[in-house]
């Protein structure tokens, strides 16, 4: 679903250097230890009436069903529709597609980015050939994602990377990697922040967290589930520490979609007819 809501940028100048976060996840535990908020019961309630209000987005349903299975006791089954019937299950989009998928999605649209890998990837049809290509051509491939210059130096540096450090340019060896590692071998890429790798987690390895972007964030802060005086990354540490595993993938995509939709919960105004009216915001009563 197209949307004209900017994702903020994540991606360093080009003096900056990106280690590991700054808040572990054992710091973590002990952020806001009197802010109880969310609770497991609102949590739920949450997801309930957004998911009542919303239905589940279908720009993220195929990560969905991909959830499904990876949870599945017998992923061999096929995954049934609410309907009942038989869907076809879409293939796991590769990690390094998805990782690269998220970088062209910072400070742009989702169509522009949308638009922009796929030029990325009809233009070079292997990530070899994007290494080898000059870096105008990459920038030329993506530039209507916007910050084609940045873009372009960080995927040809994580490309150079993974070739030097792994023989092979390929992160799919990150699916049997516990969380924690995951986390440490993506941020060593520069210009991948805390925000890029928990979409990567939850979207295309099927781990249990959840990004904070923009819209999250800003409701988080307005229904009292993050601290006033709390930034993005420690918002992050705090909702995945209260928000229980089974309900972050579908509370994340219902929170992005309703801060896009709702007029309440955003601050820019917007022509979609399909934006939430003021007075039947579901979290108008949590605050």
């Amino acid at each position: 679903m197209a949307t004209k809501c900017k994702r903020k940028v994540e991606i360093p100048g080009a003096s900056s250097k990106l280690g590991k976060p700054k808040t572990t996840a054992a710091a973590a535990a002990e952020l806001y230890p009197n802010h109880p908020r969310p609770t497991p019961e609102e949590c739920r309630s949450v997801r309930d009436h957004l998911l009542s209000l919303h239905g589940f987005p279908q720009e993220f349903a195929r990560y969905r069903k991909n959830k499904v299975i990876h949870d599945s006791p017998d992923p061999s089954k096929p995954f049934f529709g609410e309907d009942g019937s038989d869907e076809t299950i879409t293939r796991k989009e590769g990690v390094l597609d998805g990782l690269v998928r998220t970088l062209l999605s910072q400070n742009t649209t989702d169509s522009n980015s949308t638009k922009a890998f796929a030029s990325l990837k009809s233009s070079f049809p292997t990530w070899e050939d994007v290494l080898a290509a000059e870096t105008k051509c990459i920038q030329d491939a993506i530039k209507c994602g916007g910050l084609a210059a940045t873009k372009a130096s960080c995927i040809k540096n994580i490309l150079s990377s993974l070739l030097e450090k792994r023989g092979k340019i390929c992160l799919e060896y990150l699916r049997g990697m516990p969380v924690d590692e995951i986390k440490a071998e993506l941020c060593c890429f520069k210009g991948i922040g805390p925000k890029t790798v928990a979409c990567v987690l939850m979207f295309y390895l099927q781990q249990d967290d959840f990004p904070v972007d923009t819209h999250v964030f800003r409701i988080g802060k307005a229904i009292g589930w993050v601290p006033q005086g709390a930034d993005r990354e420690k918002a992050y540490h705090h909702l995945n520490k209260r928000i229980p595993n089974e309900l972050k993938f579908d509370l994340n995509c219902l929170l992005i979609t309703h801060g896009k939709l709702c007029q309440r919960c955003t601050k820019k105004g917007s022509n979609n007819q399909r934006r939430t009216p003021h007075h039947t915001c579901p979290l108008f009563n949590y605050g």
